[in-house]
């Protein structure tokens, strides 16, 4: 008998213990299994428009310049433009011709050094004088005498009487008027070399 209760309370232990192991098997947590990240689409970089260049205009010091007309008493509406006129021996005249009485006043169109006082054949008395910025020379020919005082080398003022109109050089007898011409130079040294532009634009503003 007792040996049967004996066995009977074996069993009761056994089938507790085996409870309790099923109890704590069931409460252990299962982790969570990870998920992995849904990968997104890397969005293009958009187009970057380049700016468009502008090209850099370069200073344009002619149309900067402020001339006057280098004779005394002539509006610019006087003027006559006779730049690309035709001359002796298949020549361009290169400049304009101005014409007023003999002894008129011939003014220095902008501030220079007198360059050359030179006597031409062509030109007859003439006078060459480089522009404040060294970059053009102003060319005076066909006149009477040049002002008392003037000289190589002299700084002139625009307006300063620097000569008079005369008819020397191949003007004619009594065809009394100033050539005057526009030279761009690359080096005032060789002021008798340049580019010869059209005065009359520039005087007739």
């Amino acid at each position: 008998m007792r040996t049967a209760y004996l066995r009977i309370l074996i069993c009761f232990v056994w089938f507790f213990i085996i409870g309790l192991v099923w109890l704590g098997t069931s409460e252990i947590p299962t982790p969570p299994t990870a998920s992995t990240p849904i990968e997104q689409p890397t969005p293009s970089p958009l187009p970057v428009e380049k700016p468009i260049e502008q090209p850099i205009e370069k200073p344009n010091f002619v149309g900067q310049l402020h001339l006057i007309v280098p004779v005394a008493g002539v509006q610019p509406n006087q003027l006559l433009d006779t730049f690309d006129d035709a001359r002796s021996e298949g020549r361009v005249h290169d400049a304009i011709d101005i014409a007023a009485p003999a002894g008129t006043p011939v003014l220095a169109a902008s501030d220079g050094k007198i360059l050359k006082l030179f006597q031409s054949e062509r030109g007859g008395t003439t006078i060459y004088q480089l522009s404040a910025d060294e970059k053009m020379v102003f060319y005076y020919a066909h006149l009477a005498k040049y002002a008392d005082g003037l000289s190589e080398g002299s700084f002139v003022r625009q307006g300063d009487i620097i000569a008079y109109v005369g008819d020397t050089g191949n003007a004619g007898a009594g065809n009394y008027h100033l050539h005057f011409s526009i030279a761009l130079v690359a080096d005032p040294k060789r002021y008798w070399e340049g580019t010869n532009i059209n005065p009359y634009p520039m005087l007739g503003r």
